[in-house]
């Protein structure tokens, strides 16, 4: 899962929990995933273009800008 990439289809940003859309290799799928920013603080728009930097089972991920 880390190293994956995916798209924000749900802002994601300080106090807010956002959705990526990221393939999982694994699965050969794509799938929805709840998002946080890795840096703290930071804000990402509908669209951005991601990779994931820490996955929490069963469907968190921290993002960092790709």
């Amino acid at each position: 899962m880390v190293g994956s990439t995916g798209r924000v289809t749900g802002r994601i940003g300080p106090g807010l929990v956002g959705e990526v859309l990221v393939h999982v290799r694994e699965r050969h799928t794509t799938e929805a995933f709840l998002a946080h920013p890795a840096v703290p603080g930071e804000s990402m728009a509908i669209g951005t273009q991601v990779v994931v930097v820490e996955y929490q089972p069963p469907r968190t991920v921290y993002v960092a800008l790709l």
